[in-house]
């Protein structure tokens, strides 16, 4: 019998269409020694049960309530027993030779902390996805973009970022990491709920002295907006407030006011964008952001590492808005440490 060398692991919360959809690519994986770990959050769908009777080599763990993706991933882990952990979400679809070049990356390299495919857009398939595209970064304050997507601008996949290069934070779309440094590390910061957590997981992974790649070898499709679509005021509010409590943590203090103040402003600005507009759903969200993050910054404890700064020493929100830059590879390279 092959040894488990990979846990694909899918949390899922009444999302029956999508399993439907998308697990089918993930069974059929062209790949010896992997499993596959549904993390059910208390479906009332009959996903769950749908998944059992149509594929019963797919091992259930199911929570009793909709723990979100940190909690939601955590504890299925225990349950893991591969030594390769991907966290993969339930709306991407995979053609069969996808995880074979991640696993190599990893074999072939023992710095490799994390890592994440290529992600394309489910429809557009020659367009990268929004959620991670061809890797991320964070700006000098904060603001994450990636290779093949700046704001809400993403790019035709050209090969433009094919060559071997590392990048700060793997999306939790679809992300691989070593099940040694997850145990390490405490897994996912189950604060967060959902979103930011694998970037936080990730600079914590550099922090510890480890790389984070993008494997471009490795292509799979996104539908995107399964949990909340774009623009639903209850993700703002979570990245926003994930955002500020992930620098809290991963900043030095005199670092994190600095960072704080500026980012107050910036938001501020884009809370007044969004009443302008009418938007007031969105505005209060960002408000609301702010407090929670406040009130909850006790609850993120620090690591026994050295800080990492920020990768990208100018800001986004410039190079986009006031500069025109609409490409990752139109940013100036001398601005990344």
């Amino acid at each position: 019998m092959t040894p488990i060398r990979v846990s694909i692991i899918i949390v899922s919360w009444n999302a029956l269409d999508l399993l439907k959809r998308c697990l089918p690519s993930v069974v059929a994986t062209d790949f010896d020694g992997f499993e596959i770990i549904l993390a059910d959050n208390a479906s009332t769908d009959g996903s769950a049960e749908w998944v059992r009777e149509t594929y019963p080599e797919v091992r259930i763990v199911r929570h009793p309530d909709n723990w979100g993706f940190a909690r939601g991933n955590n504890a299925a882990v225990p349950h893991a027993r591969g030594n390769l952990l991907v966290l993969l979400n339930n709306d991407v679809e995979v053609p069969s030779d996808w995880l074979k070049p991640i696993v190599s990356r990893f074999d072939a390299h023992t710095d490799l902390g994390a890592a994440q495919p290529k992600l394309h857009q489910f429809t557009d398939r020659t367009h990268f996805e929004y959620s991670g595209a061809a890797g991320g970064f964070l700006d000098c304050w904060g603001y994450p973009f990636a290779r093949g997507r700046i704001f809400d601008i993403l790019e035709e996949d050209l090969g433009q970022y094919d060559g071997e290069r590392d990048i700060f934070w793997a999306s939790g779309t679809c992300l691989a990491v070593r099940r040694d440094l997850w145990d390490r590390l405490g897994g996912l910061e189950e604060a967060f709920f959902m979103h930011m957590e694998e970037i936080d997981l990730c600079w914590r992974i550099h922090r510890l002295g480890y790389r984070v790649e993008c494997v471009p070898e490795s292509v799979v499709y996104h539908m995107g907006g399964g949990s909340l679509p774009a623009g639903n005021p209850r993700k703002t509010y979570l990245n926003f407030r994930n955002n500020l409590l992930m620098l809290y943590r991963n900043l030095p203090r005199g670092a994190w006011w600095r960072t704080l103040i500026i980012r107050s402003l910036l938001d501020s600005v884009a809370a007044l964008r969004s009443l302008l507009s009418g938007n007031t759903r969105d505005a209060w969200a960002i408000l609301r952001a702010y407090l929670a993050a406040h009130r909850m910054k006790g609850m993120i404890t620090d690591m026994d590492a050295p800080y990492v700064p920020l990768p990208y020493r100018g800001s986004i929100v410039l190079d986009r808005f006031v500069r025109g830059k609409r490409r990752y590879q139109d940013l100036p390279t001398e601005r990344h440490t």
